[in-house]
């Protein structure tokens, strides 16, 4: 979230797309009611099915699933054609004036540079125009047909209302009603927030549609503001957390590159990662890595890392491919795996092509599960039928069940979808032989320690290396693990004037303190400051808001810096001054920012000097036109890989770019793609209120709430294939079947698509073959093996299904 859910309270319109917050987030959804209730704030719910969310809203528009880029690059269409964007804002705080190479181009649904063998791009041409001092080039007028403004309005002029109710199946009278809503938060005193959630990200373009959005709010001036931005509801308590960890093998914590295989030394690896400043004046957090990461790795090996060998870069891996959850998994079904440690993580039944995932596990040497529960994955290799059809005999991998504490069972810190940060105390101890994670961690490395100090072994530096100062080195106490995390001063550090500001061993303030030359040690730069020499900041519970904002900084801990609103400086204008000064979060007083919240730059940057408001980039400005994208710095409507059009209505006599060009698709996974001749019906994946994941199917309550997995089909559908509620179906996908009693419902609209009628088929994701529900069949037997582009989060959203009466 760039901004926090009490903030949503702040907003005039509130757009849920892509989530079901009411359902899903049900506490949190208690902003949107404030908003409805205190500034008369309307809801407006874009889904494919009518949810709880829809239930509650002033105003519901249907979209067929996989087809949300359409929908908002039509609303970006209307917003340049009827001028209902804030110039002002646009000009100042994004890359609009910006201008781009002149041989930068788009023909045919590819953007230039485009390599069809490799699947990728070579990005060349996306680049600034660069002009002698240096600098990006601008044109303040907007006016340069080379100029980010002019390309992006050609680009969006081919998505009119009719060609966007053509390829979504959204009315046309329903999309326009949802734009002029929309609309009219280009007034300065009006802002839009938007909430989404696995929704948007479980799609092959899944990160382009968070984009899109996101270049709406810039066109609107909502970015940075109170009651806007982009709002991100995550799914569990410590998502965010989990996320901010970088706790899977492409990202170190923070959201800082693991190493590749190219970038052998430390100064190769810290040039490639610092961005270079593209505009004079500006400030850039990234420009800083040398600093966090250089703390980091003392962090890792303590007196170990030292200048001499390059603060230990030599000990960490080098990746030679991809490590995210699908590639982990290929490697696994390749037998190009040895072992596979699965903390609080069922993958048998959250990871796409069951089947896949079952024949992957099934080719380990050794499983290790670390979790409270039973899990189906901890089971993968039992027999239980149909629901899990496999020869136990033809499976070699040894399981190791390692029984782990539950969350309220040892302290701790959460953090939540806005960032905030907060200490949770323990409530129980665990039953029987359960032990904290921690403890497990700790007791692990502290065994395998001993086995290479005593037996030797390959590679030893990282293992005997590591710093692991504890005081009960077994069992790291979560106290030592914050402080760690937040940040120490290994010696005295000194200001300018040689005034030793902080001593050795003591916590520093915040990440503007940390050094590259091995005095300071930070486990993540993003959550220094957490634990500061005033102790420990997120077990704040001081809920006072002066600014009747919601901005109530003295509660936990919100990264970076207790910034509350992300980018807060863009909701002032060049000047300084407040784009609505009823919603004043920052504002410049002659001498530094002050206000509702800690500025998002330096506290004494005067407005003439030039400093931009978005300064984790090296424009100072947020991106309209995006090189970092990996299909293109502008979205563009790509079919789900499994697309009951058989073609992109876009490019229809374009069958390369039907599909994301760019995604990256394994061997044998592209060839059980269901196609619409024998899958006709387009299936989505969903969350229930009365469950949590995969965990509550263990718990009796939630059972009796909502015992048995069930498939969600509209009455026309159900008319048409003999089914009534009750009856158990089939559902099929070129990769297997489920089975689950049908309800049948008003809930799901049927869309008329590319001048035809498309139905869609609704499917819980929570049940399984272990738990106190009914067993059930898992969900993701049915999901295809393809992720978005950019960060590999799988296609879950939108896929090709039959069914019929079983």
């Amino acid at each position: 979230m760039t901004n926090h859910w009490v903030d949503i309270k702040n907003a005039d319109l509130v757009l849920i797309m892509g989530g079901n917050a009411a359902e899903a987030h049900i506490c949190g959804f208690k902003w949107v009611q404030e908003a409805k209730e205190g500034r008369k704030a309307r809801l407006v719910v874009v889904d494919p099915r009518f949810t709880r969310s829809a239930a509650v809203s002033d105003y519901y528009a249907p979209i067929r699933a996989g087809s949300d880029i359409a929908f908002l690059s039509g609303l970006i269409h209307y917003l340049l054609e009827h001028d209902k964007i804030q110039h002002e804002y646009v000009k100042a705080h994004t890359n609009a004036p910006f201008l781009i190479d002149p041989a930068f181009g788009f023909e045919n649904g590819l953007f230039t540079g485009y390599n069809a063998e490799k699947r990728n791009y070579d990005k060349a041409s996306w680049r600034y125009q660069m002009g002698e001092d240096g600098f990006a080039r601008v044109d303040p007028t907007l006016q340069d047909p080379n100029c980010v403004f002019q390309l992006m309005k050609k680009h969006f002029s081919r998505y009119n209302a009719d060609v966007v109710s053509s390829i979504t199946g959204t009315p046309k009278d329903a999309f326009l009603k949802v734009c002029e809503m929309v609309a009219e938060c280009s007034a300065s005193d009006r802002t839009m927030t938007i909430l989404y959630a696995l929704g948007w990200t479980q799609h092959s373009v899944g990160s382009q549609n968070i984009r899109t959005m996101a270049m709406i709010q810039l066109l609107l001036g909502n970015m940075g503001m109170a009651g806007g931005g982009i709002n991100a509801l995550r799914g569990h308590a410590n998502v965010q957390g989990i996320t901010d960890m970088c706790l899977f093998g492409d990202s170190l914590p923070g959201y800082m590159h693991s190493p590749t295989e190219d970038e052998a030394t430390l100064d190769a690896f810290l040039t490639k990662r610092t961005p270079r400043m593209l505009r004079p004046g500006q400030m850039n957090y990234w420009s800083n890595y040398s600093k966090f990461f250089v703390s980091l790795m003392k962090a890792f090996y303590g007196p170990n890392a030292t200048a001499d060998n390059n603060f230990g870069y030599d000990w960490l891996p080098k990746m030679d491919g991809a490590y995210d959850v699908l590639a982990l998994f290929e490697r696994m079904h390749q037998g190009r795996m040895n072992g596979f440690v699965c903390q609080g993580f069922n993958p048998l039944a959250s990871v796409s092509n069951k089947a896949k995932v079952s024949s992957a596990l099934s080719k380990l040497k050794y499983l290790v599960v670390m979790d409270p529960l039973a899990t189906d994955t901890s089971e993968f290799w039992k027999d239980y039928g149909e629901l899990n059809k496999v020869d136990p005999t033809q499976i070699q991998t040894e399981v190791f069940r390692l029984p782990a504490a539950l969350f309220a069972e040892h302290e701790g810190s959460f953090t939540n979808s806005g960032r905030v940060i907060q200490w949770h105390w323990k409530a129980a101890d665990g039953p029987g032989e359960t032990r904290e994670d921690t403890a497990i961690m700790g007791e692990l490395f502290t065994r395998l320690r001993t086995l290479y100090a005593t037996e030797g072994g390959a590679n030893p530096e990282p293992i005997l290396k590591l710093h692991w100062p504890y005081r009960i080195p077994s069992h790291p106490s979560s106290q030592e693990l914050a402080r760690e995390i937040s940040g120490y001063a290994i010696s005295d550090l000194a200001d300018a004037s040689g005034t030793v500001t902080v001593k050795a061993g003591e916590q520093v303030a915040g990440f503007g303190v940390l050094r590259n030359d091995g005095s300071t040690a930070c486990g993540n730069w993003l959550y220094s400051g957490m634990w500061s020499q005033a102790g420990n900041l997120t077990a704040r519970r001081d809920n006072s808001d002066p600014s009747g904002l919601g901005q109530t900084l003295n509660w936990g801990y919100a990264w970076p810096a207790n910034r509350r609103i992300l980018y807060n400086r863009a909701s002032c204008d060049a000047s300084g001054k407040p784009w609505d000064p009823a919603r004043t979060v920052i504002k410049w007083n002659g001498k530094a920012w002050g206000g509702n919240d800690v500025p998002d730059m330096r506290p004494n940057a005067a407005p003439e000097e030039g400093v931009g408001a978005f300064i984790m980039t090296g424009e100072g400005v947020a991106r309209l036109f995006a090189p970092g994208m990996v299909e293109g710095p502008f979205p563009e409507h790509y079919e789900p890989f499994e697309t009951p059009l058989g073609k992109n209505p876009m490019h229809p006599e374009q069958p390369a770019v039907t599909s994301n060009p760019a995604a990256r698709v394994y061997k044998g996974d592209m060839e059980v793609f269901g196609k619409a001749d024998e899958f006709p019906y387009v299936a989505t994946t969903y969350r229930l209120a009365e469950h949590f994941h995969f965990w509550t199917k263990t718990s009796k309550i939630n059972a009796i709430l909502q015992p048995e997995h069930f498939i969600e089909i509209s009455e026309e559908l159900a008319g048409e294939k003999g089914i009534r509620k009750g009856d158990v179906v089939k559902v099929t996908s070129n990769r297997g079947y489920i089975k689950a009693v049908a309800v049948v419902t008003k809930r799901i609209p049927v869309l008329t698509v590319d001048g035809r009628k498309l139905h869609t088929v609704g499917i819980p994701i929570h049940f399984g073959f272990k738990g106190e529900t009914k067993p059930g069949y898992i969900t993701n037997t049915l999901t295809p093996v393809v992720g978005d582009a950019n960060c590999q989060t799988p296609e879950y959203k939108a896929f090709l299904v039959n069914i019929e009466k079983a």
